[in-house]
């Protein structure tokens, strides 16, 4: 009882970076590199967690501290260069940056 009372300001800053870097990092980026259509651009950032639904197929669902990087098929290395890829076109290129700034989150995740 008394661990779990000591790593509670540990476990909340965790939980604020993560969700922070997931939600006002986006808005961010949105307002500050896509001026005139940032809230198309935030939108594109918020459907991109939509990634996210390969988590239902681990067993457990969730678990604190499992690293979703790799582990994940939405989440693997070869995901991740299919992401990078679509930097390349400029139909792709937001959604692209969106995923690409998921998973740096969920790797800096792994490592708070």
């Amino acid at each position: 009882m008394m661990l779990l009372f000591l790593l509670k300001p540990f476990l909340m800053t965790k939980f604020i970076i993560h969700y922070s870097l997931h939600f006002l990092a986006p808005l961010l980026i949105a307002y500050w590199f896509f001026n005139k259509n940032w809230k198309t651009v935030y939108l594109v950032f918020l459907f991109s967690m939509l990634v996210d639904v390969d988590h239902f197929l681990a067993n457990p669902i969730f678990e604190e501290n499992r690293c979703s990087i790799n582990f994940h098929p939405l989440h693997s290395y070869i995901a991740c260069g299919v992401y990078f890829l679509g930097l390349f076109f400029k139909k792709t290129r937001v959604i692209a940056i969106a995923l690409l700034f998921h998973m740096l989150t969920d790797f800096i995740d792994c490592y708070l």
